[in-house]
């Protein structure tokens, strides 16, 4: 497992040596460790056995014995679907950066060092550990947009510092009340689980307000979203692509870990959660709806999105994490679709207003493709992975909540609504600068998105085996 968290920081190393003027071998460097780690976490996923024990390919290390904290590593289905995601979107990210030629050495360090970080969010069996590549994340990306970003990547850059570091402080004092709970007395995510389980439900909540402003600011759920619009449209495209499809789903992928930790305090805040999902949903569909940037645009729908995976979490039952967790993956496909291709149109136009893209169809076909799948896909066509998801969460919250359910079918429409707005006026007549289509590398990296979105919606059963066992866990511990 640890091959897996730190063969990105063996990239990283050698790039750093290689000179800067050889943009071409920096990229070629970093393709090569980019597809080592997909490789590796296909034979992670190869290798898990989705009806054996829930912790597979475990190791533990003592980090520091006394303190009860330890480098201990091991992954279930909910975590390798996470992994695949990651690997994936990092190799689609450096893919398409081969034109890169200012800073070039600098940002391929960077994203690796930033698969590294979001490997270990995702493999970490230990609280501690945890937070330590949780923080770590936050180094290459704000050094990502700061130095590498737009007009505004400053203001960018430390509103996303700034957002992140205060949820983080919160959600360090909730883990230093969890650790006072535990039998242990040590950092280890089971024996904090047993702790918190064990704690009168007045400290449950408060140990869970101090979780939630933590991973609500990273997933983000609204109003701790501040920080988003503004950097994916400050951030390098290929950095936007996993700043979207990955960063966004580590605050998802830490309350889905937190919460068999405080089951009570789950039950207790369950209808906050729908209404701060619904909440996130509309508020992000509208202001979608409104934009004329592209970029934009796709930040804001992300907000929207994410609210459906919020949904599915508080539902705690087998069909809604079910539909949180596919809409992970599905939105972390589409969202890196939709960045890669603005990116891409941005550097031929030097513009993202939607304006100047009318008949986007007859001047580059391939572009206009891309865009109107990936918008489709979105917003949950039928046959692509989003639909899958919102299905389970439906179907996750009719129980739950009835008829109440027609309010995240109403921002769904929304979603429907400017995404085909978009699509209409691509095949429009229009004036605009004159663009070249994809290239045959571009190209290549947007098929395998789209390959997997089908291919998610089509036959989501080997997704749906690999999460079975952590979903069920998480169902038998709420009785759903």
């Amino acid at each position: 497992m640890k091959v897996l968290v730190f063969l990105p920081v063996v990239g990283a190393g050698l790039l750093a040596v290689v000179p800067a003027w050889r943009t071409l071998t920096l990229w070629h460097l970093a393709m090569l460790f980019a597809l080592a780690a997909v490789a590796w976490a296909g034979w992670l996923v190869a290798a898990f056995d989705p009806y054996g024990p829930a912790i597979q390919m475990a190791e533990t290390r003592a980090w520091n014995v006394r303190l009860g904290s330890y480098f201990s590593l091991g992954v279930d289905g909910l975590s390798l679907a996470m992994v695949i995601l990651a690997a994936l979107l990092t190799l689609i990210a450096v893919m398409v950066s081969r034109r890169m030629q200012a800073g070039a050495r600098l940002y391929f360090v960077l994203v690796l060092l930033l698969e590294s970080a979001m490997f270990g969010v995702f493999t970490a069996r230990d609280w501690s550990l945890f937070y330590v590549f949780w923080e770590a994340t936050l180094i290459p990306l704000f050094f990502l947009i700061d130095r590498l970003g737009g007009a505004n990547r400053q203001k960018a850059a430390l509103n996303f510092f700034l957002y992140t570091l205060g949820g983080s402080v919160f959600m360090l004092v909730a883990l230093l009340f969890l650790y006072d709970a535990a039998p242990g007395h040590s950092f280890a995510m089971a024996d904090m689980a047993e702790g918190g389980r064990s704690l009168p439900l007045a400290m449950q909540l408060l140990i869970f307000a101090g979780l939630f402003i933590g991973f609500g600011v990273k997933m983000p759920v609204v109003p701790l979203h501040g920080w988003l619009p503004l950097a994916h449209v400050e951030a390098p495209s290929p950095v936007s692509i996993l700043l979207s499809g990955v960063l966004l789903k580590m605050g998802a992928y830490g309350l889905l870990r937190a919460a068999s930790t405080l089951p009570d305090a789950y039950l207790a805040m369950q209808q906050a959660l729908v209404v701060l999902a619904l909440m996130s949903m509309l508020y992000g569909a509208m202001l979608a709806w409104r934009q004329q940037d592209l970029k934009a645009m796709v930040a804001y729908s992300s907000i929207s999105h994410m609210g459906v995976v919020l949904l599915g979490i508080a539902t705690l039952n087998v069909a809604g994490i079910n539909g949180a967790v596919t809409q992970m993956v599905a939105h972390g496909l589409s969202a890196g679709m939709l960045f890669l291709v603005v990116g891409l149109l941005y550097q031929r136009a030097h513009s993202r207003d939607l304006a100047d893209y009318g008949s986007l169809l007859g001047r580059a076909p391939r572009f206009a493709f891309f865009v109107a799948f990936g918008l489709l896909a979105a917003v949950g066509m039928p046959g692509s992975g989003g639909f899958i998801a919102e299905l389970h969460v439906l179907v996750g919250a009719w129980p739950r909540w009835g008829g109440w359910i027609v309010l995240p079918g109403i921002t769904m429409l929304i979603g429907a609504a400017y995404s085909l707005r978009v699509v209409s006026r691509l095949a429009l007549p229009g004036t605009g600068p004159a663009i070249d289509d994809m290239t045959r590398t571009e190209t290549w990296a947007a098929a395998m998105l789209a390959l997997g979105i089908l291919v998610l919606g089509i036959w989501p059963a080997p997704l749906l085996r690999l999460i079975a066992g952590g979903v069920d866990q998480l169902g038998r511990v709420f009785g759903g």
